[in-house]
């Protein structure tokens, strides 16, 4: 377990603001992980993060786990229309019905890669051939909005009927997910990195 604010780790920036930040850094961003429900989760996230604050959205992380039943795709992709109103009134979460129905949306569409892919898992690491892509930045580098392979994923993603699938969106989404490490020189998460298969 990593230790919150340990002054000998060497992160990717100095002036983290507060303690979220600091383990979003730590636990999550870069870890590449299969684990379906965090993939699912994270686009999620990704998409209702369009034009706001990730900060925003990710404080609220909890608050969405719960009102998406974990994000259990199977679940989410049969939601009801009762089921969105139940989620267009809960105050703890986002509420914006295009990006609630848009999560619907990619749940349908997760599932219907089972059959060419075996899942989205799969589907999401054949764009880096099952291997994290690793950038190389300095410390005072800015890290582009846009690299590839977010507009390959992109494009194929809207052609197959996803949503809040840009390729800004997607490009984030890949780095929190580990898909391709962003990490800087020196960072101690910069490299190749154990899939986190459970979290």
């Amino acid at each position: 377990m990593i230790d919150l604010f340990d002054d000998n780790l060497k992160r990717c920036h100095e002036n983290f603001s507060d303690k979220l930040q600091v383990e979003y850094h730590d636990e999550y961003w870069g870890t590449p992980t299969k684990n379906i429900r965090r993939l699912f989760e994270f686009l999620s996230l990704s998409g209702m993060q369009a034009g706001l604050s990730w900060w925003m959205v990710w404080k609220r992380r909890e608050a969405f786990r719960i009102a998406f039943d974990d994000f259990e795709v199977k679940i989410v992709a049969n939601y009801s229309q009762d089921k969105i109103l139940n989620l267009m009134q809960n105050k703890l979460i986002i509420r914006n019905k295009t990006k609630i129905n848009s999560i619907i949306n990619n749940a349908q569409k997760i599932l219907s890669l089972t059959n060419e892919y075996g899942g989205f898992d799969e589907y999401l690491w054949s764009f880096v051939g099952d291997d994290p892509k690793v950038n190389f930045w300095k410390q005072n580098e800015v890290v582009p909005a846009v690299l590839d392979p977010a507009e390959e994923i992109s494009k194929d993603m809207i052609r197959r009927g996803f949503k809040f699938c840009g390729p800004t969106i997607i490009y984030a989404y890949i780095q929190s997910v580990g898909v391709v490490n962003d990490h800087k020189i020196g960072c101690f998460k910069h490299g190749k990195l154990e899939f986190d298969w459970n979290r």
